[in-house]
């Protein structure tokens, strides 16, 4: 997305993790983008249109850091693994939108299913990319035998809790201090 769409989307993320879902309008978005409602419906038929391209830019963002990191990285599972976990936490300190349009978007999805959808998308990527660090390192001899479907969904919950905690509290934990504990706390769940 290009253009005026892609400023109405940044314009959204900005309303949404300043002022949260409850308080996003078109007028407010409008005032933001500096644009008319009447433009704002001429590119998104609805306030649902909207939050679901928002939601897109944010899921984009979070899997761009994250295949940037892996690929970053060399062929050594722990290593890849901690680069996702770096790329997660580091998304919330960096750009803590991105976790507040989520965090502000998960009630409404229970009402949405394109917003459902997007967020799934995202949990089952981010599982199955933890999933194939998790069998790389199988293979390698240096996580224990898990099942590495069940192992990604925990890792990944650990990765989203420590995430949410620093964008609440960002003097809680550097981001060097979050990595290492959420790192040490895989590694004690897949010594072998």
């Amino acid at each position: 997305m290009f253009g005026l769409p892609s400023e109405i989307v940044q314009a959204t993320i900005r309303c949404l993790a300043r002022d949260g879902y409850t308080r996003f309008t078109m007028k407010t978005l409008a005032r933001e983008a500096n644009l008319s409602q009447g433009i704002l419906h001429y590119y998104f038929n609805d306030k649902a249109a909207i939050l679901v391209a928002a939601l897109q830019a944010v899921t984009a963002e979070l899997e761009r850091r994250i295949t940037q990191a892996q690929q970053a990285s060399t062929k050594d599972a722990t290593r890849r693994l901690r680069a996702v976990i770096h790329a997660c936490l580091e998304t919330a300190l960096e750009c803590p939108e991105v976790w507040q349009v989520y965090m502000q978007l998960w009630s409404e999805m229970r009402h949405n299913e394109q917003l459902l959808a997007i967020n799934a998308a995202l949990y089952t990527q981010m599982r199955r990319q933890v999933a194939t660090l998790l069998t790389l390192g199988l293979r390698q001899g240096i996580f224990r035998s898990v099942d590495v479907t069940q192992a990604a969904a925990v890792i990944v919950g650990l990765i989203d809790g420590m995430a949410l905690q620093i964008m609440f509290d960002p003097q809680a934990l550097s981001l060097t201090t979050a990595v290492q504990c959420c790192y040490e706390a895989v590694e004690r769940y897949l010594r072998p």
